[in-house]
């Protein structure tokens, strides 16, 4: 069991004021997050049939959720990781045009998770994406996206400080972008976490550019599926990759603090290439994968944003449970009740 316990950590909201402060964040974000990205809100599936390709395969070794269904002679549907690819195939089948997107709250169960103050069973975040044009699959675009992103978070923090004086705010002024390559240049002995830690440490709030590809050290900085996020399209410099990381320092936990995972997704060459590279080739059967290379799906751009890890960040708490309601070990619960750290 891995758990942080912060030392003199006091929560500063009562149980009453974090319900409180959950509902403003969560409204106050989504719809700033609707207006500056043009989105319209949708619905979304909890599970999908298995053998789609529709199912996100995060990192390719966490196994989904699964269960048998009846009217279908036992033909097995999959809790969804996230809904990565289907929200591109939505875009779609509702014609929304380049510039316009759309959002929903995607839930998620996670039976692999290593739980800690960060990771639980269940997942909420918004899912989100937007359609873009072929001249719009460049880093500077992404970049763009990005700093809106951050300026919605400015934002929010701001509504969370005036209705609860009690918390101060921790952002800094401007996001600062770097690339997996540029990170390993300067910390070449410290493992990828370590990385993110110094980095997020110095700046406050950074963009991890070029997540999934192997770096000038053989290494991954950390594992994407190859058919969602572009990680192989050269941007400058000689580095790669159209995708990357929100990661801001969380001075109650003194650590790097990821809020979301996002980028350019996959054009036909990209997806090849991905595939090719990961020895998933087999997966251009699959119903999404056929799709995207018949052209039957639009150039996208798009992410995940964590609704706990946002709650969690700006309300100041120590532990994903004390924001969202989910299951833990006992071991856990006990050692947290005698810190305060008071899981839901």
């Amino acid at each position: 069991m891995k758990l942080q316990i912060p030392s003199g950590y006091n929560p500063v909201l009562d149980p009453v004021q974090t319900e409180k402060a959950i509902k403003l964040v969560k409204d106050y974000f989504q719809s700033n997050l609707s207006s500056e990205l043009r989105l319209r809100r949708v619905t979304a599936p909890l599970f999908v049939l298995r053998g789609t390709g529709i199912n996100d395969d995060l990192n390719g070794t966490e196994r989904a959720v699964s269960f048998p269904i009846k009217d279908f002679d036992d033909q097995v549907a999959e809790v969804v990781h996230s809904l990565a690819k289907w929200k591109r195939m939505t875009l779609g089948r509702l014609n929304i045009p380049v510039g316009f997107g759309l959002y929903t709250d995607m839930n998620a169960i996670r039976a692999d998770e290593e739980l800690d103050n960060l990771h639980s069973l269940y997942v909420d975040q918004w899912d989100w994406e937007v359609t873009i044009s072929e001249g719009q699959r460049n880093l500077d675009f992404l970049k763009d996206i990005v700093r809106r992103l951050f300026r919605i978070l400015k934002r929010t923090e701001f509504q969370v400080c005036e209705e609860f004086p009690m918390i101060e705010p921790a952002l800094p002024e401007d996001i600062t972008f770097v690339h997996t390559e540029e990170m390993l240049e300067m910390y070449p002995d410290l493992s990828p976490e370590e990385r993110e830690t110094e980095m997020a440490r110095k700046h406050g709030a950074i963009f991890i550019i070029g997540i999934g590809g192997e770096l000038a050290n053989g290494q991954k900085h950390d594992g994407r599926a190859p058919d969602y996020d572009d990680w192989t399209t050269p941007t400058q410099n000689g580095f790669k990759g159209l995708n990357g990381d929100i990661v801001i320092w969380n001075p109650v936990l003194e650590r790097a603090f990821e809020i979301s995972s996002m980028g350019i997704r996959v054009d036909k060459a990209a997806l090849l290439k991905q595939l090719e590279i990961e020895e998933a080739t087999d997966r251009k059967e699959l119903l999404f994968h056929k799709m995207l290379l018949n052209d039957e799906i639009p150039l996208s751009v798009g992410g995940g944003i964590g609704q706990s890890r946002l709650c969690m960040y700006f309300l100041q708490k120590a532990h994903v449970g004390e924001v969202q309601a989910s299951i833990w070990p006992d071991e856990m619960i006990e050692q947290c009740e005698a810190n305060r750290i008071f899981l839901m």
